[in-house]
């Protein structure tokens, strides 16, 4: 006879279906889970890929992450970051089409990965990183094929590298005529990088403070030893004349350093936007600082220093400035006066105290000038404020990206032209944490709008989709 709290069949059946229901839901779940996993660690090792990581430091992160269950082996983490680079390939062909309109200054240069060089271009405002090609040489050819797409190009901020100045300049004469692929248009200008040329000068300057510096140390050393000669009752006449000459060496050396350490100042103040008084630099005047420093700065040692800074193209980006400036504002005094607003404005931010309250002064003064000199003169002020913020004189953008590629070239033998546009995609789309870029990432700072700027998420979409999509915004617009 059944016991009365024994549970009845119908109990039993019903507890059992739960049972079923819930097993059912639960391997749902692990399923789902185990697919999540697999796309999250194809997400990790292309991010770390990306970041410059290897092979076999990604399996090991991936090791912990997953506890050691179900790790993917090295050749299946290889697969999926070849996979990855073949699509950011396809990708980037798409996003490159919808940037060549929107790039008009671009910076270049070439890194050397294994004696094979990457050519590098990136767009200095947005810091968007347009091209990056292996390869196979960097020859004016090369570079021309590299830059001939882009053709609302303007300027370009390079070094003085030959390859680099032969590819413009067939860039410019298949513009002129209107050869095959390559549409009428103006010349591109060339600015010669300034960081380079004040580079070359700071190297032989610090030359020349390492060779004063031992002079003085010896001078020293035998003005000590004659004072204690003289504490001992020697004679310390031989000694004095050996320190004198010592003396006599140290010095020529000393102001050797100290004017040439000037002459570079006064190249540095040649080659900036404003005169130290605050008036818009301009060609002659700055030319003229050159031409004195180089009165100074004599030698063998100082002949590449003194090419760079002999070369036109060295003070092109003040010209370019002028032209614009003309174009937005033609009344000189007007122009003139909001230049020198700009450069106080500018300087605010860099003081403190008693000096700031006197440029603040000046501000007050010259918003005065400004606005008897035109009423409309705050529209004017943010056209030649947006101008001479947009002035570039130096490749320093792509000297950062460089600086960042090193870092993957002690950890990867081998880069590949895939590899090159995975990191390209990602980089593009990596928000900036700091400075005046923050919160953005290129591509937006480009002022791109795309369906998103998830860097995975834009990696998982069909090309043609994508290039339908910024085909619509482009027709809107």
């Amino acid at each position: 006879m059944r016991a009365s709290w024994w549970p009845s069949y119908e109990e039993l059946r019903a507890q059992n279906e739960q049972l079923r229901s819930e097993n059912d839901a639960l391997w749902q779940a692990l399923e789902e889970a185990e697919t999540l996993a697999q796309s999250k660690q194809r997400e990790l090792a292309s991010t770390a890929f990306a970041m410059g990581l290897s092979l076999t430091p990604i399996v090991t992160i991936l090791s912990v992450v997953l506890s050691g269950l179900g790790v993917p082996s090295r050749a299946t983490v290889g697969r999926w970051i070849q996979h990855s680079c073949e699509q950011a390939g396809r990708v980037l062909a798409v996003l490159d089409e919808a940037c060549r309109t929107r790039v008009f200054t671009l910076c270049m240069d070439e890194i050397f990965f294994h004696q094979i060089p990457v050519l590098a271009m990136v767009e200095p405002h947005s810091m968007v990183w347009v091209a990056g090609q292996r390869g196979p040489d960097r020859k004016g050819e090369t570079w021309f094929a590299l830059l001939e797409p882009w053709s609302s190009l303007e300027r370009v901020i390079s070094d003085a590298g030959s390859g680099l100045e032969k590819g413009v300049r067939l860039l410019n004469e298949a513009r002129a005529e209107g050869t095959e692929g390559t549409e009428v248009g103006n010349p591109v200008s060339v600015g010669l990088d300034a960081f380079h040329t004040l580079y070359e000068l700071h190297k032989v300057l610090a030359r020349y403070w390492k060779r004063a510096e031992p002079l003085l140390e010896a001078a020293c050393k035998v003005e000590r030893e004659v004072e204690k000669i003289k504490r001992q009752g020697r004679d310390a006449r031989g000694a004095s004349a050996r320190a004198r000459a010592a003396w006599r060496r140290a010095e020529a050396s000393f102001d050797r350093a100290v004017l040439a350490e000037k002459a570079c100042e006064q190249v540095r103040a040649a080659l900036a936007l404003f005169r130290p008084a605050g008036e818009l630099n301009e060609r002659g005047w700055a030319q003229q600082q050159i031409n004195e420093a180089m009165a100074i700065l004599l030698g063998q040692e100082w002949d590449k220093a003194r090419r760079l800074l002999h070369d036109p193209r060295t003070l092109s980006h003040l010209d370019g400035l002028h032209q614009d400036l003309e174009q937005v504002v033609a009344e000189p005094q007007l122009r003139a006066a909001l230049c020198r607003l700009w450069y106080w404005r500018s300087q605010l931010g860099r003081l403190q105290g008693l000096r700031r309250a006197r440029v603040a002064k000046l501000v007050m003064l010259q918003e005065v000038s400004c606005q008897r000199l035109s009423r409309d003169w705050k529209r004017a002020y943010a056209q030649v404020a947006q101008l001479i913020t947009h002035t570039v004189r130096a490749s320093s953008a792509v000297e950062c990206l460089n600086s960042v590629l090193r870092m993957h070239q002690n950890r990867h033998r081998y880069v590949s032209q895939e590899m090159l546009d995975l990191k390209r995609l990602f980089w593009n789309c990596r928000r900036f944490t700091h400075g005046k870029r923050r919160g953005a990432c290129p591509y937006q700072l480009l002022g791109l709008d795309l369906p998103t700027y998830n860097w995975w998420k834009l990696l998982q979409m069909d090309p043609e989709e994508l290039r339908q999509q910024l085909s619509t915004q482009e027709v809107t617009v």
